[in-house]
């Protein structure tokens, strides 16, 4: 796929992206890990509601 960009613009680019700024290292995506923690944000907010529900009731 060609760059619409004229040469000159893309040379610019190129340069902003391997600025130090913009090559930050990043830990590799861990989806199982994501998962656990929607799944404890769901289990314990469910119960805070019930113990709250116990509370006001």
């Amino acid at each position: 796929m060609s760059s619409r960009l004229s040469p000159d613009d893309q040379q610019r680019v190129d340069q902003y992206l391997s600025a130090p700024q913009h090559q930050v290292e990043r830990r590799p995506f861990r989806p199982w890990f994501l998962l656990f923690i929607v799944l404890a944000s769901v289990i314990g907010l469910g119960l805070l509601s019930r113990l709250l529900s116990r509370l006001v009731l």
